[in-house]
């Protein structure tokens, strides 16, 4: 979940915390909103920065092993 170029782990960080304060704010009752559990909003995260880095050309380059290129002829 973490592997990635650093823009997405920089982006994927501030949502992860952005999430944990609005879940603080809301058990320390300063803001309510939506009244979804922790954990739904974890997985919903998940997969938005999951299909988010599998979009990124940066990420995508990182994964690539070393020597293959697309389309290149063997």
């Amino acid at each position: 979940m973490m592997g990635g170029c650093p823009k997405c782990k920089t982006a994927s960080g501030v949502l992860f915390l952005l999430l944990g304060l609005a879940f603080l704010l809301a058990d320390w009752g300063v803001w309510g909103f939506w009244n979804i559990s922790w954990y739904s909003a974890l997985f919903v995260l998940m997969g938005v920065v999951s299909l988010a880095k599998c979009k990124c050309k940066d990420c995508m380059a990182m994964c690539m092993p070393m020597g293959s290129s697309k389309g290149r002829k063997r």
